[in-house]
């Protein structure tokens, strides 16, 4: 796996990009070796975060961690990243839906998995047409992280969204 590492207010010193990739090269196993893996270290206030993008066949294996140190963010984005895989795995119905960006070792080796995805409560409600800004607010009055709603220009189905940072963000939907 090939790493493109870059950073946002911090100095990328040979130790902590050493680090990076030593930490990450435990992740080739999932990977052929053409697989790029584009990582963000960057400091917020007392945080220490690392943002890690992995592109593979039409899906991207994203992981995002903080902490007071950057060794323990690395060490934790690793780990995220590898739970991420074996859940992804474990969707994987046959050799045609597994990415050709995966190694064959991963696409043989079965994982049980420790968390199933189990939808205990399903809600019905109208799909209003609106515009983002609407969405938004109703949102923050429904107390929730994110809104679906019909944008009123597109007429298609959008989602609104609470980032971790206290801003917004809009799904819009892309066919192909």
């Amino acid at each position: 796996m090939r790493f493109i590492i870059t950073g946002r207010n911090i100095e990328l010193t040979p130790s902590l990009q050493e680090a990076v990739e030593n930490k990450l090269k435990k992740l080739d196993k999932y990977f052929t070796p053409a697989a790029e893996a584009q990582v963000t270290l960057s400091v917020e206030r007392e945080h220490q975060k690392i943002e890690v993008t992995i592109p593979v066949k039409g899906r991207i294996i994203r992981a995002e961690e903080s902490s007071n140190d950057m060794y323990a963010s690395i060490d934790l984005v690793q780990e995220t990243i590898e739970k991420q895989l074996k859940k992804y795995k474990n969707k994987l119905i046959d050799r045609t839906q597994s990415g050709s960006g995966f190694s064959r070792e991963y696409e043989e080796e079965t994982y049980e998995d420790e968390n199933p995805i189990q939808i205990v409560k399903t809600k019905r409600f109208a799909v209003k047409p609106m515009d983002p800004e609407e969405a938004c607010l109703q949102m923050e009055m429904l107390g929730h992280s994110f809104y679906v709603f019909r944008d009123a220009e597109t007429d298609q189905v959008c989602v609104v969204y609470k980032r971790k940072n206290g801003t917004y963000g809009l799904i819009e939907p892309e066919y192909s």
